[in-house]
């Protein structure tokens, strides 16, 4: 059994688990073992196959994790062979026969990269503190399973940029997206904690007492926790990826800036 950290920009997915008619992470991945012959043509899926958890559409992530067994030459740049250049591979750890990706994750983080130069940070560090704990978070979820869980937080800043952070065993459905939406609604003065303390009552909230989704795109899974596994990064693999994210963050921060010339000189005429 093998288990392999796969870092993939969500955008061009329908999320990461199998969908019909649509492109998702998981079905590239699967059909990347295909090709590989990994994975014979009517099988879904190879033997002790799992991953650590299904991102929703346009979530992207560094960490996510899939196992299956698999001969030992399959290594992280192997995969990326087939792979396309928005799906990589680059690190990977033997793992025991019995090993679960899903159930045997101790811990899953995301981030979310809030845009928000207005912001009061220390309202938001109190949204976060508040949010922070043993909840049932049933208002933040269309999920009516599983909506309890030992949340941990963090915030940082950086320019107009908050960076938040959210730790805890497992996350329901659209969670963390609800939570960013929530923080940012007390952080820019719409709301105050007493309606976190609403959010997180046992009565349910409907119709425009409900808090929806933030946007998917500046949302990354970071880290999945195995503590019983040790990761190895495959050099060549790493290098391939981390020059391929690079590329994208130049032609990003490329496109800002053309986009930040024309909103200024429109302004300024």
């Amino acid at each position: 059994m093998r288990a392999v950290r796969v870092a993939y920009d969500g955008r061009p997915y329908h999320g990461f688990q199998r969908q019909p008619d649509v492109p998702t992470v998981e079905e590239t991945i699967l059909g990347a073992l295909r090709a590989l012959d990994i994975l014979d043509s009517d099988e879904e899926t190879p033997p002790g196959y799992a991953a650590a958890g299904r991102t929703d559409a346009g979530v992207s992530a560094l960490a996510q994790t899939v196992a299956f067994e698999c001969p030992d030459w399959l290594s992280p740049a192997a995969l990326n062979s087939e792979l396309p250049e928005s799906i990589r591979a680059w690190a990977s750890a033997a793992a025991p026969p019995e090993f679960h990706a899903t159930h045997h994750a101790t811990a899953r983080t995301y981030t979310y990269y809030l845009h928000a130069p207005a912001a009061d940070e220390s309202a938001a560090r109190a949204a976060l503190d508040a949010l922070s704990g043993s909840h049932d978070f049933h208002n933040l979820t269309p999920d009516d399973t599983g909506t309890r869980r030992e949340l941990s937080t963090a915030l940082s800043r950086e320019g107009s940029m908050l960076e938040l952070t959210f730790r805890a065993g497992g996350f329901a459905r659209q969670l963390v997206r609800r939570l960013v939406t929530l923080v940012d609604e007390v952080a820019r003065g719409e709301s105050d904690l007493d309606r976190i303390n609403r959010v997180l009552s046992p009565e349910p909230l409907s119709g425009p007492e409900g808090v929806g989704p933030a946007p998917a795109y500046p949302l990354v899974l970071t880290d999945v926790a195995y503590p019983d596994l040790d990761f190895g990064s495959d050099p060549d693999a790493a290098a391939t990826a981390r020059d391929l994210f690079e590329s994208q963050r130049t032609e990003y921060s490329t496109r800002a800036r053309v986009a930040e010339t024309i909103s200024d000189g429109i302004d300024h005429r």
